[in-house]
């Protein structure tokens, strides 16, 4: 009776814009059984072309990417073409609501924070081969609270000042061409971040779009 055929490795590809971060992760994964690193890119543009070129089946993806493309976009590039891509599992430091919506929404398949044991590293990057979405228990737990207690739609005068903070603007001019007051203008700032989970101007602006609620 002949022996059971061991199933190919996982071919990995990782993304990381930290040279000592990617050699830690490779000296790390050459000891799991069934892992295969055959490429590592610095920014989001080296790890479409290493993609294309190298055919992995999972890239290790982290989301926040010195210059040029980011992690998240870089995701969205490699998951929505017309033909099947690698799968992408994000790993990052970075657990916000935000970080997580738009990565899951740019098609990650699962995301993990680096944090996390080596053994629950390596069990993610087999499941995210097979397709099975693979996610780090606070990040978990996040979105179940998430589900459980949605956020609370936004008004009308904050979707106003949502468009106007998406044409740059600042809160001075935006108090003028609404015809309220800077005050209050700050007040809806800090409504408008607390419902898109975000702390920042730039954070607003990219959760609006990736849930479009600008127009």
């Amino acid at each position: 009776m002949s022996a059971s055929v061991p199933p190919p490795p996982v071919r990995l590809l990782l993304c990381d814009d930290h040279a000592v971060v990617r050699a830690g992760l490779r000296a790390l994964l050459s000891s799991a059984d069934g892992i295969d690193v055959v490429g590592e890119a610095g920014t989001g543009e080296e790890t479409l072309a290493l993609a294309a070129r190298l055919r992995p089946d999972v890239v290790l993806m982290d989301l926040q990417l010195d210059g040029g493309m980011d992690g998240v976009t870089a995701t969205r590039r490699l998951t929505g073409g017309p033909e099947a891509g690698p799968r992408v599992l994000v790993l990052t430091m970075f657990d916000t609501d935000a970080d997580i919506t738009r990565a899951i929404e740019a098609g990650a398949t699962g995301y993990l924070l680096k944090a996390e044991r080596p053994d629950e590293l390596f069990a993610a990057i087999r499941a995210a081969a097979a397709g099975r979405t693979a996610l780090s228990a606070p990040v978990a737990d996040r979105l179940l609270t998430r589900l459980r207690s949605p956020r609370p739609t936004l008004s009308a005068r904050e979707h106003e000042i949502l468009a106007q903070l998406a044409r740059g603007l600042g809160n001075r001019e935006i108090a003028r061409a609404l015809f309220i007051s800077e005050a209050t203008v700050k007040t809806h700032l800090g409504r408008i971040y607390g419902k898109l989970g975000v702390e920042t101007r730039s954070g607003a602006v990219a959760v609006a779009k990736e849930r479009r609620l600008l127009p």
